[in-house]
C-alpha cells in the first residue's frame, strides 16, 4: 500500500471513530436532533396536504405539531394510566401464579429429572460421609481456679437516627429531578421539529451548498432519495404499527385479558423494534394471561393472536404497502439495532432502522463513503458476471451455473450468454493481461463455460412470460450490473423456419482466435445460432492461422464469424486472419467478433485495419447479424462508429 493511500485509509478510520464518539458524548444533543429529524419525515406529508389545501406554512406547521403532540401527550396519559391499574390488580393474581407454579412443580417431580437429581444428590451424601475418628487420650483435668467475682454486663445503648423533615424545595427536587433530562429531550425535539418544517426549503438549499453547488444533479438526488425512502418508510411503518396495535388491543379485550390498551400500545411501539419487538409485544400479554386464568385456554388464544397477526403484517401487508423493503440487509438492520441500542439505549433501539437507512442513502450517492452503500445495502455487492467469474475462478463450476440459471428464470438465454458468461471471460482476460491466471485458472473458467452451454441446452432463447408480461405494463427493476439498461436492448429474436436451400446444413462456420478464451466465447455464439435455428459448426481447436484455415471444411458456408477476446500488441493478426479467410471462401460474409473491445480507443480504426464485412461487440450484436443474413436482409458493412462520450480525449 502507498504511504498517501495508507495517511488517507488511517484519516477515514480516525474519522469515523471521531463521530462515534462524538454521537455517544453528545447523545443529549444528537438524540433529540435524529428523533426531531425523523419526526420531521414523518409530518412533512401532512404539511404538503395542508399546503396543498391553501394553508399557509406557518398555520399548517402548528396544526400538525399541535394535533401530533395531543396525539403523543394521549397515547403517554393512556400508558400511565393503564400501567396503573395493572400495578393494583397484581396481588389478585398470585393465587393463580402459586398453584400453577405447583402444578408445574408437582408434574416434573416424578419424572426422570427428578429422580436422577435425588440419585446424584445420594451419592454426594455417601461420598462426604466420613468414618468416625477414635477418641483421643484424655489428660489429667487441672486444678480448679478459684471463683472470680462476676460482673455484671454492659446494657446497649440504642441509638435512633432521625432525617429532618424534607423542606419543600427539596421535596419538589426528588420530584422533578426525574423528569428533567425525558421533558428536556422532548422541549428540544418540539423545537426542532417546529423549525425544521418551517425552514425546509432553506435547510435543504444549504445542505445542497454545504455539499457543493457544482454538483446540484448528485445532490437533489441523494436529498430527494434520502427523503422518499425516509418518508414512505417511516410513515407506512408507523400506519402500519398502529393498525397491529389496534388489532391486538380488540382481541384481547375479545379475549378477556386485561387492560388490553396496555398491549397494544405496547404492541404498537415495540414492534419498532426489529425483528425481536413482536415476541416482546407477545410475551408480556401471554404472561399476564397465565397469571389470569386459571386454565390455560386464555394465554393459548393470546399467543395465536401473535402467532396469526405477525406474519400477517409481516408477510402481506409490508411488501403490498411499501415492498418490504429498507434497502438494508438483515445482518445489516440487526449490526444496527445492536450499535444503536449500545450508543443512546432504547431510544437508539427504535431509531436504528430509520437511521441506518439514512447512511446507506450517504453512502450511494457520496463518493467516499460509497462502503457504507456496500456494506449495509441490500444489492448483491457483486453484478451477475463478477459472481460468476469469481465462482468459476474458485473452481466452484455447480455454483456458478446454479446463480447463471437461476438469471435464467428472468431474462432469455442471450442475455445470460452475453450480460452474464461472456463478461465473466471478458474479466478474465483482463486478469489474464495482468498476468494472474495460470493454466488451472484457464481450464476452470472454460470448463464453466462449457458446463454452462451443456446444462442450458434445453432452454430456448426467449424472455420467460412472467417477465414479458411485467416488462409490458412497466419496465421492471433491473437487476445489479445493468445499471444502463442493457436487459432493454434483448428483445426476443426470431426463430427461423424453413430457410431457403443454400441455408441447410451448417451455413455458418464459428472460428475462435487465438487467446484462450477465444473458443469459449465461440461456443457460446454457436448454441444460440443452434437455438435460432441456424446450423452452425465451431472450430476451436487451433488458432486461426494459414494452415489451420486451409483444414477447415467449408463446404456450403454462407458466414464466417471470428470470435477474438485479446487482439495481442496490433490489430494486424486481426487483418491478415480476414484477408485468410477471403482466399478460402470468396462468397462468404465475414463478421468479426470482438467482444470487450466496444470501448477500446482503436474502435474506430478497427473496421479499416480489418476489411470485414461486420464488426460486433456482443453475441447479441452477432446472432442479429446471422439473422438478419439468414432471412434474406443481408447484413451491412459496417459504417464509422460514432465516439462515445470521453473517447476523443481519451
Amino acid at each position: 500500500m502507498r504511504a498517501e493511500a495508507a495517511i488517507a485509509r488511517s484519516i477515514t478510520v480516525l474519522a469515523v471513530l471521531g463521530v462515534i464518539a462524538a454521537l455517544y458524548f453528545a447523545r443529549a444533543i444528537f438524540l433529540p436532533l435524529a428523533l426531531a429529524i425523523l419526526l420531521t419525515f414523518l409530518l412533512a406529508p401532512a404539511v404538503r396536504l395542508l399546503r396543498g389545501w391553501g394553508l399557509p406554512r406557518p398555520p399548517a406547521v402548528v396544526l400538525v405539531v399541535l394535533v401530533s403532540s395531543v396525539i403523543i401527550l394521549g397515547i403517554g396519559a393512556l400508558l400511565v394510566q393503564q400501567v396503573t391499574q395493572l400495578a393494583q390488580k397484581l396481588p389478585e393474581y398470585q393465587f393463580n401464579i402459586e398453584s400453577k407454579i405447583g402444578s408445574l412443580r408437582a408434574a416434573a417431580g416424578g419424572g426422570t429429572l427428578e429422580r436422577m437429581s435425588n440419585f446424584l444428590r445420594s451419592i454426594n451424601q455417601e461420598i462426604r460421609r466420613q468414618a468416625p475418628t477414635p477418641p483421643a487420650p484424655q489428660a489429667a483435668p487441672p486444678q480448679a481456679a478459684p471463683p472470680q467475682p462476676k460482673e455484671e454486663p454492659q446494657k446497649p445503648v440504642p441509638v435512633e437516627i432521625r432525617q429532618p423533615e424534607p423542606t419543600p424545595v427539596q421535596v419538589l427536587r426528588q420530584v422533578l429531578e426525574p423528569l428533567v433530562e425525558p421533558l428536556t429531550t422532548a422541549g428540544l425535539v418540539l423545537i426542532f421539529v417546529i423549525f425544521f418544517l418551517l425552514q425546509r426549503q432553506d435547510l435543504r438549499s444549504r445542505l445542497i451548498r454545504l455539499a457543493g453547488s457544482h454538483d446540484l444533479q448528485r445532490t437533489t438526488d441523494a436529498i430527494n432519495d434520502g427523503a422518499y425512502r425516509l418518508s414512505r418508510y417511516f410513515l407506512a411503518q408507523t400506519l402500519l404499527n398502529v393498525v397491529f396495535g389496534t388489532i391486538v388491543g380488540i382481541a384481547l379485550a375479545f379475549i378477556g385479558v386485561p387492560n388490553p390498551a396496555l398491549f397494544g400500545i405496547l404492541a404498537m411501539l415495540l414492534r419498532f423494534v426489529p425483528y425481536l419487538g413482536a415476541f416482546i409485544a407477545a410475551a408480556l400479554p401471554i404472561t399476564l394471561a397465565i397469571a389470569v386464568d386459571p386454565g390455560w385456554s386464555m394465554a393459548l388464544m393470546t399467543a395465536a393472536v401473535f402467532l396469526v397477526l405477525e406474519p400477517l403484517v409481516g408477510q402481506v401487508l409490508e411488501p403490498l404497502v411499501y415492498g418490504h423493503s429498507t434497502g438494508l440487509t438483515p445482518v445489516a438492520i440487526i449490526i444496527a439495532a445492536t450499535f444503536w441500542t449500545w450508543l443512546w439505549g432504547p431510544i437508539g433501539l427504535l431509531l436504528s432502522t430509520p437511521l441506518t437507512v439514512c447512511l446507506g442513502v450517504i453512502g450511494r450517492h457520496v463518493p467516499g463513503l460509497e462502503f457504507l452503500d456496500i456494506m449495509i445495502g441490500d444489492e448483491p455487492p457483486l453484478t451477475p458476471a463478477q459472481s460468476f467469474y469469481q465462482r468459476t475462478l474458485a473452481g466452484d463450476v455447480d455454483e456458478a451455473v446454479d446463480q447463471a440459471e437461476q438469471t435464467l428464470r428472468r431474462r432469455s438465454l442471450s442475455y445470460v450468454y452475453d450480460q452474464v458468461a461472456l463478461k465473466a471471460l471478458i474479466l478474465a482476460q483482463i486478469d489474464l493481461r495482468r498476468g494472474l491466471l495460470d493454466g488451472d485458472h484457464i481450464e476452470h473458467i472454460n470448463e464453466g463455460i462449457r458446463e454452462l452451454i451443456a446444462s442450458t441446452a434445453d432452454y430456448d432463447d426467449v424472455t420467460p412470460a412472467p417477465r414479458r408480461e411485467k416488462e409490458g405494463a412497466a419496465q421492471a427493476d433491473e437487476p445489479a450490473g445493468d445499471p444502463d439498461g442493457a436487459a432493454a436492448s434483448f428483445p426476443d429474436l426470431p426463430l427461423l423456419q424453413d430457410l431457403p436451400p443454400e441455408w441447410s446444413g451448417t451455413p455458418i462456420l464459428c472460428v475462435a482466435g487465438r487467446g484462450p478464451f477465444d473458443g469459449a466465447a465461440a461456443m457460446m455464439l454457436a448454441a444460440l445460432l443452434a437455438k435460432h435455428g441456424l446450423g452452425s459448426r465451431c472450430e476451436t481447436d487451433a488458432a486461426v492461422s494459414s494452415s489451420n484455415i486451409v483444414r477447415l471444411d467449408t463446404a456450403g458456408v454462407k458466414i464466417v464469424c471470428l470470435s477474438y477476446l485479446d487482439l495481442g500488441a496490433s490489430p494486424a493478426h486481426l487483418r491478415l486472419s480476414v484477408q485468410r479467410i477471403r482466399k478460402r471462401i470468396p462468397a462468404a460474409t465475414v463478421v468479426v467478433g470482438l467482444w470487450g473491445h466496444e470501448d477500446t480507443p482503436d474502435r474506430e480504426r478497427l473496421p479499416a485495419l480489418a476489411s470485414a464485412d461486420r464488426h460486433v461487440f456482443s453475441l447479441r450484436e452477432a446472432l442479429d447479424a446471422c439473422i438478419a443474413a439468414a432471412s434474406g436482409t443481408a447484413p451491412q458493412a459496417d459504417a464509422a462508429p460514432t465516439p462515445k462520450a470521453g473517447t476523443a480525449a481519451a
